[in-house]
């Protein structure tokens, strides 16, 4: 009898039970918008398919009268940007500060206690201190990112470089190789696949703080629209924003999986078949 832990699905198969959920969340919304509306005609907290899609085609397809900008489109771009300066700063000073706090004792021993404070305080309990310091403008919500996942990037960093066997580490000193050799050849590539990871884990965050920010001091972007219309239960354009914010993020999460599977393929050697998608 083949155990249950041997089983590995195709890829058909994997392709059809990762969209069974989805499937049957769809059901259940479509019955359950239909039942309200065979009550109440004018219900608007379940729009019908219809109604979504009218929603659809007003805010991705038709030019806005006040701004004549497509309103979709308009605040995707304004979104993507800060969430890109965001997440490319956490990266870059995560991959930095990670590899120094983990490679020289002096520096873990000053830094790694503020780094672990930092991480463990609720980015959205001090946004507005952020707001008196940096303003409403672009710069708090850029700065609300890189608080919210930053120092998580740091502290997983400094653990991969802290597990690296330390013999590497005193061969490559044997050898007449200096901190800045060591840093570049010997830990650098062995802890950048680690990072894709981490950016992977820490995007969710990033979109969770960026939506808070633009709820609260934006005049553009998906969470600043998405805030507005709560307030006319416009359940109809929600949804959508709701759906593509959701669509965006699988989308850069599957890219980063793309990116780590093709920069460091040895690492995918003995991948079988039968992954999610």
């Amino acid at each position: 009898m083949k155990r249950a832990i041997n089983i590995r699905p195709t890829r058909l198969h994997a392709l059809m039970l990762a969209l069974l959920p989805f499937v049957l969340l769809a059901g259940i919304y479509v019955s359950a918008s239909l039942a309200r509306h065979a009550e109440n005609p004018n219900d608007r907290l379940l729009p019908s398919v219809s109604q979504l899609a009218d929603g659809v085609r007003r805010v991705a397809f038709q030019e806005d009268k006040r701004t004549g900008r497509i309103i979709l489109w308009s605040d995707t771009r304004a979104s993507l940007q800060r969430l890109a300066w965001g997440v490319g700063i956490s990266t870059a000073s995560g991959l930095v500060f990670g590899m120094m706090l983990g490679m020289f004792p002096l520096v873990r021993s000053s830094f790694a206690p503020t780094v672990a404070v930092l991480s463990l305080i609720p980015p959205m309990a001090v946004l507005p201190i952020i707001f008196v310091m940096c303003g409403l403008g672009e710069v708090s919500k850029v700065v609300l990112i890189v608080l919210g996942i930053a120092p998580v990037i740091i502290r997983d960093m400094q653990g991969r470089v802290q597990d690296l066997p330390r013999e590497q580490l005193i061969k490559a000193q044997s050898l007449g190789a200096s901190s800045w050799q060591i840093a570049l050849r010997v830990v650098l590539p062995q802890v950048l696949p680690r990072l894709l990871d981490a950016l992977r884990l820490s995007l969710g965050a990033a979109w969770l703080f960026l939506i808070s920010a633009e709820a609260i001091a934006a005049e553009d972007g998906l969470g600043y629209r998405i805030f507005l219309l709560r307030r006319y239960l416009a359940m109809d354009v929600i949804l959508p924003y709701v759906a593509w914010i959701t669509l965006l993020a699988w989308l850069m999460d599957r890219a980063l999986r793309e990116l780590h599977r093709r920069a460091f393929p040895w690492l995918h050697a003995n991948t079988t078949t039968g992954e999610a998608p």
